[in-house]
């Protein structure tokens, strides 16, 4: 058997870490530029954000060498038992935790905050990389399948009862499932609940069941007239597609009235143009969507967007920073910081397609997945294309839990993808 070299460095992709660290850097560059003030232009000023980001950069050099540092089967033998240290965390949550914008999301440590589930979701990957990579697991089972569900969903819904948001990165599971053979009849099925769930807000719901029943209607008399025998072998089949379309409807008109908190229901009206609020839930979408259109093709220029100077979006150096990206550096500085996103995301995937444990590679898809959803959610939300959901910007967003998080989510892959050469 091969021995792991002592050099931590050793067999690190350095195209991923030098990705990592642009932007990262260029995240900094415009938390600076979104909290910047004419009373503080100091770069060591450490009470201000970009001050104590600078902090938490600096901070995360030694997690780094401490991923780097441990033996990468560590993570995955200890994988379950990070997994139930997560749940535990944001179970104590209801108890500990202290409420920050509205969501009891955090730990307080003094001036220090922490939220657990920015960690939750690292070790989630890990979680579901170790079932699934076991030799006996078989994802075709439906018994295995509601295991991998019950660890993907636990602390979805344990974060979804303090930040609903939050929670639905989690979705971004499925895709390293359906990867590792699960059936795409559940994204599909998933894609459906969405559009229904749209379709339900926009129309009502009778003219809803009306057209969804005429839709199944037209599938079962096209397929009788294909098969004159498919009535008598799947008539159980097309009833149940009644039933379950009919009562999804019912279910989502319900929620949507009675369950889902008028603040949310605003905000689904607004992006569906079913209202027209620019002043109250609608007002930091809209001024999001003007400050990036303000900055043109080449952007106004570091520190010259004055919108971001002006402080018009709110969150704009958290949730809503690449508003800032697009004023001040424009389209083309957007393109470029979503192209250096989509390299990192392929390499991962290309890195992990080469390993031959599987459980690098599923946490490699992992990592992947949970990247994209939240560039694809943050950037959507801020362009107007998604509800406000408040997730961050991979490495750009203001926050050491965020940045710690996926610092810790990433560096765990570059350290399994430097072992892959040795055997396990």
């Amino acid at each position: 058997m091969r021995q792991e070299q002592t050099n931590i460095f050793s067999g690190v992709d350095w195209v991923m870490v030098f990705l990592y660290l642009i932007l990262v850097g260029f995240g900094w560059v415009n938390i600076y530029a979104a909290s910047f003030s004419e009373d503080n232009t100091s770069i060591l000023d450490f009470s201000t954000k970009y001050g104590k980001q600078l902090i938490w950069m600096l901070l995360s050099i030694p997690i780094i060498i401490f991923i780097l540092f441990i033996n990468g089967k560590f993570y995955e033998r200890f994988a379950s038992i990070f997994y139930l240290i997560s749940i535990v965390s944001l179970i104590g949550l209801f108890v500990f935790g202290t409420e920050v914008n509205g969501a009891k999301s955090w730990y307080r440590f003094g001036p220090v905050g922490l939220q657990p589930s920015e960690f939750a979701k690292v070790f989630t990957a890990m979680a579901i990389a170790k079932l699934l990579s076991d030799r006996k697991y078989n994802l075709d089972l439906i018994k295995n399948q509601i295991k991998a569900f019950i660890i993907i969903f636990l602390p979805a819904l344990l974060i979804a009862v303090h930040d609903a948001g939050s929670a639905v990165v989690y979705l971004s599971f499925f895709f390293v499932l359906n990867r590792e053979g699960l059936t795409l009849t559940y994204i599909i099925l998933g894609i459906v609940a969405i559009l229904l769930f749209i379709l339900t807000i926009l129309f009502g719901v009778k003219i809803l069941i009306i057209s969804v029943c005429v839709f199944i209607s037209l599938y079962l008399f096209y397929n009788i007239y294909r098969n004159k025998r498919f009535l008598r072998f799947n008539w159980m089949k097309v009833t149940a597609m009644y039933f379950v379309a009919v009562s999804f409807i019912f279910a989502v008109d319900y929620a949507y009235n009675n369950l889902i908190q008028p603040h949310q229901k605003d905000r689904f009206e607004v992006l569906l143009g079913l209202t027209d609020d620019t002043k109250n839930i609608g007002y930091n979408s809209n001024q999001a969507i003007q400050t990036i259109s303000s900055g043109g093709f080449a952007g106004k220029g570091f520190l010259k967007g004055d919108r971001t100077q002006g402080k018009f979006v709110p969150a704009q150096d958290t949730d809503y920073i690449f508003s800032t990206v697009g004023e001040e550096w424009g389209f083309l500085g957007s393109f470029i910081v979503i192209v250096l996103f989509m390299v990192l995301l392929f390499r991962i995937i290309n890195r992990a397609e080469q390993h031959n444990n599987k459980f690098g590679r599923i946490y490699g898809y992992g990592v992947a997945s949970i990247l994209f959803f939240h560039l694809a959610i943050n950037v959507g939300m801020v362009i107007g294309l998604l509800p406000t959901v408040g997730i961050p910007l991979p490495f750009f967003s203001y926050g050491g839990s965020s940045l710690w998080g996926f610092t810790l989510l990433l560096f765990v892959f570059i350290k399994l993808d430097a072992h892959k050469s040795y055997d396990w």
